[in-house]
């Protein structure tokens, strides 16, 4: 009970990350198209006054998309999140959040100066005390409403434009499930009719750096709603598992005594009521979800069609998807051959790496393995062991990127799927996040994994490195910098030479100085490199 309290007050009093800022959810906001709440500290849009962040309008990536979606108009995720609004906080220096008044990931302290890196564990290794504290803070999470989020309950038509705003709120955990099903939801185009070849966080380049904002914005609201600031998401390593080894009453919950598909009464997430499940029902109506309970988890691991995922992934398997050099190709969908992200997300064959959408590897296959809840998109964050599986998921796109080390290019610049770019904004969130802003080494964002730490001297290493690869891009022109100076030093060292041998013998008293000593101090020397 204490736990509740302290958690419900500091939601109270913090700002959080995640979809509709409240403050915004109103007709005002709306028709005015701008979100740009006051930061508490000073009270201005932005935190303005103390250098925090300005009210800008929202610059949108004019690149090119793929075929996917023939459409425009039609859908509120379009240029995310300009039919909603157009002008949003842009923070300063290291100030992130909707109206400038946290840290960005990575940072902490008053100034967001203080340089922050936390580890992620394996769920195995966590204490007793460690892993019923990360089940009690889950259930928090599910029970405490989020103050400053609401979620949206219809489209932006539905809402007349702005002038009838449509907005539920929600719980910390539920937001997160909401998120998620928002971003893959099908594209209502009226009457009965939909487009489901349309999914804002999967199927496409941004599934890895999505995913991985999630899970950050995730785990700072856990961290806010408890007061625990070191609190890590743990991760679960499936690879080479024979069954679901967390689907246990000590863990994420084992099976109901007589109905193999519900979780143990004993599991504090046998209670748990899941949330946009019914993307049907949905689509017949025209309508989104409004996060209304409609039933309990569902799960039965390893009773799933095993034609489609016969097994728990393999070591041998993530091995292979590591080792492709491309992190993306071709049509850049669930259609790419010899992609990492199409064969990490599990629409490619984890031993060619050729499309197979037919079959589900890697990261679809513990999905569809589960066999209930997890095992359909839309309404997959809803079983905890979301949380856990996505974050072992992101530990092998860290795996990826240390090896590999991409320069930033490497992700898709223009032509993926809708939302997919390398400058789009992320659906849904606010605060705005580009994908290619998650395509970088863990550290940079504030954390690392337990099983990836590497010695000091590796460290060291990963900070030079990209410094190290400008250099050796530039080394060409750095060598003709270098030649073009030496024949300007050449050609000067001559002139003296010869002004040298033409003033010879002249009177020391009446050579004039070149520069008068007191002078030394204002000259200042600039290198433009």
């Amino acid at each position: 009970m204490l736990l509740f309290a302290t958690g419900f007050l500091l939601v109270i009093l913090q700002p959080s990350t995640g979809q509709f800022p409240r403050v915004c959810a109103n007709t005002q906001s709306l028709l005015s198209k701008e979100c740009c709440p006051p930061w508490d500290g000073d009270g201005s849009p932005c935190g303005e006054l103390s250098s925090r962040g300005s009210c800008q309008n929202i610059l949108l990536s004019q690149a090119p998309l793929g075929p996917q979606f023939p459409f425009s108009g039609v859908d509120d995720r379009e240029d995310w999140p300009s039919v909603f609004y157009n002008r949003t906080c842009r923070c300063e220096g290291n100030f992130m959040g909707f109206n400038c008044g946290e840290c960005k990931f990575g940072f902490s302290g008053l100034n967001c100066t203080e340089r922050q890196l936390r580890t992620r564990r394996n769920i195995f290794q966590l204490t007793t005390s460690e892993k019923n504290k990360f089940l009690a803070y889950l259930n928090l999470a599910k029970n405490i409403p989020s103050q400053d989020y609401v979620i949206a309950t219809g489209t932006y038509t539905q809402m007349n434009n702005g002038s009838n705003p449509m907005f539920r709120v929600i719980s910390v955990y539920d937001l997160f499930v909401w998120m998620h099903y928002y971003a893959s939801r099908d594209t209502l185009l009226g009457g009965s009719n939909v487009w489901r070849d349309i999914d804002f966080a999967h199927e496409a380049p941004g599934f890895l750096p999505w995913h991985r904002a999630f899970l950050l914005m995730w785990e700072r609201q856990i961290q806010k709603i408890t007061g625990d600031e070191n609190f890590t998401i743990p991760y679960w390593d499936w690879r080479d598992a024979e069954d679901c080894g967390v689907c246990n009453d000590e863990y994420m919950g084992g099976r109901h005594p007589t109905d193999p598909n519900l979780l143990s009464l004993a599991s504090i997430f046998s209670s748990w009521q899941v949330i946009c499940t019914r993307s049907e029902e949905y689509n017949s109506q025209q309508a989104l979800c409004n996060a209304t309970g409609e039933g309990p988890i569902r799960r039965n691991p390893g009773n799933n069609d095993k034609s489609r995922t016969p097994r728990l992934p393999s070591s041998a398997e993530v091995e292979f998807c590591l080792s492709l050099t491309q992190y993306e190709s071709g049509s850049m969908d669930k259609m790419a051959n010899y992609s990492f992200r199409n064969t990490l997300e599990g629409f490619a064959d984890p031993q060619t790496a050729i499309s197979n959408p037919s079959q589900s590897g890697l990261h679809n296959a513990l999905h569809i393995y589960m066999n209930g809840s997890m095992s359909q998109v839309q309404g997959s964050a809803n079983d905890p062991i979301f949380v856990i599986h996505h974050a072992f998921v992101d530990s092998i796109f860290e795996r990826w990127l240390r090896k590999h080390r991409p320069m930033l290019e490497v992700y898709p610049a223009a032509n993926a799927p809708i939302g997919h770019n390398r400058e789009n904004y992320m659906v849904p969130f606010i605060p705005l996040y580009r994908n290619g802003e998650f395509f970088k080494f863990s550290r940079e964002l504030g954390y690392d994994y337990e099983y990836l730490q590497e010695p000091a001297l590796q460290s060291f290493r990963d900070y030079l490195t990209p410094y190290l690869e400008q250099a050796r891009q530039m080394w060409a022109w750095l060598v003709g910098a270098a030649v073009v100076g030496g024949i300007i030093t050449a050609v000067f060292t001559g002139l003296i030479k010869v002004c040298q041998k033409k003033k010879r013998g002249t009177s020391s008293e009446i050579q004039p100085l070149l520069i008068e000593s007191e002078d030394y101090n204002n000259i200042t020397y600039q290198s433009n490199f």
